[in-house]
């Protein structure tokens, strides 16, 4: 890839859709608006084509060689159709199609925790390793898996939800409509809701000294009752790792990986839950097999939007 040439990234959020203009993992300039889910489809891509338009206006004369897009849904990468994305209230939605008519760049589109994973494997924590797995803990699990440096997307590109395995039949219920997912215990969402049912459980614990109500906690306040040496906020913690270590674990031992990267907002307690993980995993990996290395994402909340750009910049990944 010359010097003068640079991609565009593109990151659909619930909240907010950011765009960078990259070159070679490097962000030379940012832009972000606020995602008006209510307006409908044509009203979002119309939005992104005003900020990819933006951003050229940015590039001071290199040449953009295309635009990656990371949404959240179901995806088909090879035709540049969203057939799904529940929060965004969209069903077949010609995303890559609509797009390319208004900015005139090729598109590359994929599942936004493909392309943080990607953007990892490529210029982030993954950028040593030849086959990684991504989770993103937040809302939900997300997750993307990198084969021999390449993403691996299973068929129609509907492959690599690890977050719906199931780590305890008839469990938890999960909004996929079955019980146990790794999601349902390993989630920020999950978190919280552990957090809020031993609150009610135990009236004395220092969980409310961090959360003072139900309401105001998050997925940090049973970190900080823990540093309180709070036994509920530790019993929650524990239980905690130990569900987040089974899925890993079972990550490890269906794909053995050389580094399993982790991303989302709990993660940025750092050696805090990686050192009890790694702990876990190295005690219930099957076998003898090669160790899996267990590291925090190093490209924080750019991870999509640089997987995105890197996806064009890389764009025998995506054959049109």
């Amino acid at each position: 890839m010359q010097k003068n040439m640079c991609q565009i990234g593109v990151d659909i959020g619930g909240t907010a859709i950011k765009s960078v203009l990259v070159s070679s993992g490097q962000v030379l300039a940012c832009k972000s608006i606020p995602t008006d889910i209510e307006a409908g489809p044509d009203k979002i891509i119309k939005d992104i084509a005003g900020l990819i338009k933006e951003l050229k206006e940015l590039s001071e004369g290199r040449v953009i060689t295309g635009v990656g897009i990371g949404c959240p849904g179901a995806i088909n990468s090879k035709t540049g159709m969203v057939d799904h994305a529940y929060n965004l209230k969209w069903d077949f939605v010609p995303l890559a199609a609509k797009l390319r008519e208004l900015v005139g760049y090729p598109i590359r589109l994929s599942n936004d925790a493909n392309a943080a994973a990607f953007g990892e494997a490529r210029y982030g924590a993954g950028k040593n390793y030849k086959n990684s797995v991504f989770v993103t803990i937040g809302t939900g699990i997300g997750s993307g898996i990198i084969i021999d440096g390449k993403l691996y997307e299973g068929n129609q590109s509907k492959g690599a939800e690890i977050g719906h395995i199931v780590i305890r039949s008839g469990g938890e219920p999960c909004t996929c409509g079955r019980r146990g997912c790794f999601e349902a215990y390993s989630s920020a969402t999950s978190l919280i809701r552990d957090t809020v049912r031993a609150m009610k459980k135990n009236p004395d614990s220092k969980l409310w000294q961090v959360a003072k109500s139900v309401d105001q906690v998050n997925g940090k306040t049973v970190f900080d009752a823990v540093m309180l040496n709070d036994k509920t906020a530790k019993s929650v913690f524990n239980h905690y790792i130990k569900m987040l270590g089974e899925g890993l674990v079972n990550i490890a031992n269906s794909l053995r990986p050389e580094a399993i990267i982790l991303g989302g907002g709990v993660c940025a307690q750092g050696e805090v839950i990686l050192k009890p993980l790694r702990k876990f995993v190295a005690k219930y990996s099957f076998g003898d097999g090669p160790m899996v290395d267990i590291l925090t994402a190093s490209l924080k909340n750019d991870a999509g939007a640089i997987g995105a750009a890197a996806l064009v910049e890389w764009e025998e990944q995506f054959p049109v």
